[in-house]
């Protein structure tokens, strides 16, 4: 990974490269059941919803540093994927470059995909979620913030995701998407 870092370190200048991973979460009303603390003996009950409304959490984190970026749309798509990256792009300090490291999904290789200047994608192997660290941050969102919870629609799954989102720490991001592979190559 260093000799593929090396070049890159190079076209950033002064800045930094700062390697990210990225991932999307669907959250909405077929939401997640989880367990939770009880007194013995009872039965607590859970909230089921039957309706099909959600939003798609786009997020990306560096996990050495606890830095993270989001948005939040009502689909996935090349469309969306571009404004993402736009976002992420303006987020990181002026001369700073970012290696995105993504699962291979149809919009995130497509050919109409934009990508910044400042950022560089490296596609994770096919069907390998468990070397992304943000699907562990996915578990902790929904186990933390949003399960067990019934939504009135698009607009409150979206205002739950965002409070969500925004409760969390870069303290949190780094203990949650620690990578410690990554850590023993850099």
């Amino acid at each position: 990974m260093k000799d593929a870092v090396e070049p890159l370190m190079r076209r950033a200048g002064r800045g930094r490269v700062r390697v990210m991973f990225m991932d999307e979460a669907r959250i909405g009303q077929q939401g997640t059941l989880t367990e939770v603390w009880a007194p013995k003996g009872s039965r607590p009950t859970a909230v089921k919803q039957t309706r099909y409304e959600w939003a798609y959490l786009y997020a990306a984190v560096e996990p050495a540093t606890g830095f993270s970026s989001a948005i939040i749309a009502p689909e996935v798509n090349t469309g969306t994927m571009n404004a993402f990256l736009n976002v992420l792009s303006g987020e990181v300090d002026p001369g700073d470059f970012v290696v995105l490291i993504m699962d291979q999904a149809g919009w995130h290789k497509s050919k109409a995909l934009k990508v910044p200047d400042n950022i560089v994608i490296l596609y994770l192997p096919p069907k390998s979620p468990e070397i992304n660290p943000v699907e562990r941050l996915w578990h902790y969102l929904r186990s933390h913030f949003l399960s067990n919870r019934a939504y009135d629609g698009y607009d409150h799954i979206r205002h739950a995701a965002t409070t969500a989102y925004r409760a969390l720490t870069p303290d949190v991001l780094r203990s949650v998407c620690r990578c410690d592979y990554l850590e023993r190559v850099c």
